[in-house]
């Protein structure tokens, strides 16, 4: 199994549900976050002034999925989701050992 932490835009988010939809993954994670990349932020004019914006706001979404089908996953979510400009967001992809259902006790695969 993999771990998909994916870090985007938080107006790309229902275009990621919709992969994540149409890919049958069972679950995800969504959290709120702020961070910047290679861009160290952005620079912003206000009143004249200008100032340094470098925490962004970003969205975190994590899923697991069946080795099998993440590098298609992957390949799906780059292809859709990229806009050729900086702060389009990462990909990071663990190993999962092993997952539980508690309610049932289901162990890997099984439990996703």
């Amino acid at each position: 199994m993999k771990k998909l932490e994916i870090i985007i835009k938080p107006e790309k988010l229902e275009d990621l549900k919709a992969i994540l939809d149409e890919s049958e993954v069972n679950g995800l994670n969504v959290v709120n976050i702020m961070g910047y990349g290679n861009q160290k932020g952005i620079i912003k004019k206000y009143r004249g002034a200008e100032y340094r914006v470098n925490l962004l706001p970003k969205i975190k979404v994590e899923t697991v999925v069946p080795e099998e089908k993440a590098q298609a996953l992957i390949d799906k979510i780059v292809a859709e989701i990229n806009t050729g400009n900086y702060g389009d967001g990462k990909i990071f992809v663990y190993d999962v050992e092993d997952a539980v259902r508690i309610r049932t006790g289901e162990r890997g695969e099984k439990a996703l």
